[in-house]
């Protein structure tokens, strides 16, 4: 469960850029082509948040969808795989957008 590392590490960010402010709702943005579950997530933030300023912090998390560009006719199309192909038979499909992992919104008091 690599979620817990990158829950951790997510975590650790926001306190080291927020040095004592309490944290009160934390919002990600998580594509849905990133390979990260987000109810993994959620259960692996309560416990990364334990002890920190985050703890009791709000867990929000937005899904972005896949995207993808074909390199050959310059059509945009969802993608809900990393191997795609586009209607006009090219399989050279770039994801322009499914990956994120982001830290959107953090809210302090």
């Amino acid at each position: 469960m690599h979620e817990l590392a990158i829950t951790q590490s997510i975590v650790e960010h926001i306190e080291e850029h927020l040095e004592g402010s309490r944290v009160v709702r934390v919002v990600l943005e998580i594509g849905a082509l990133s390979a990260i579950v987000p109810d993994a997530v959620r259960f692996c933030f309560d416990v990364c948040a334990r002890g920190t300023n985050l703890e009791g912090a709000t867990l929000e998390i937005i899904r972005t969808e896949g995207t993808g560009g074909c390199r050959a006719c310059g059509r945009t199309m969802p993608l809900d795989s990393l191997v795609a192909s586009c209607a006009c038979g090219s399989t050279d499909v770039a994801i322009l957008r499914g990956q994120e992992l982001r830290v959107r919104d953090v809210e302090v008091v």
